[in-house]
Order: structure tokens, then sequence, then C-alpha cells
């Protein structure tokens, strides 16, 4: 698999990935922060790996020339 998560995609994702899990520890009482744990959890995984299926699907590459 291609990678397709760089530039400036990458570090926006660790953030918000960061700040969902984050708010989903805190709140892991209620289904909000259940569910924002989830989505934080699948956006940080994400800018590790460097690929994102719904990346691949639209086409959209923000890795460069490499």
């Amino acid at each position: 698999m291609d990678k397709n998560v760089g530039g400036y995609d990458r570090p926006l994702r660790f953030l918000l990935g960061a700040a969902l899990l984050t708010y989903g520890y805190q709140n892991r009482e209620r289904t909000i922060g259940t569910l924002a744990f989830v989505a934080g959890s699948d956006i940080f995984a994400t800018a590790v790996i460097q690929r994102c299926p719904l990346n691949a699907l639209f086409g959209i590459n923000t890795c460069g020339e490499t």
C-alpha cells in the first residue's frame, strides 16, 4: 500500500487525534467520550501509518513527490 498522508496533513492528524483521545479518556463514562476516543484512535493511527482509506478512495495524496 502506498502512503497518502504526509505534509501538513500528518501533524494535523496527530494533534486532532491526540485531542480527541484526551477528551474521550476524560469523558469515558459518557457515550460522546467513547465515540471521541474511537475517532481519535483512528485519526491518530492514520497519522502513524501514513495511510488513510478515505484519501485512497477519493484519490487524495498529501505526501508530495518522493
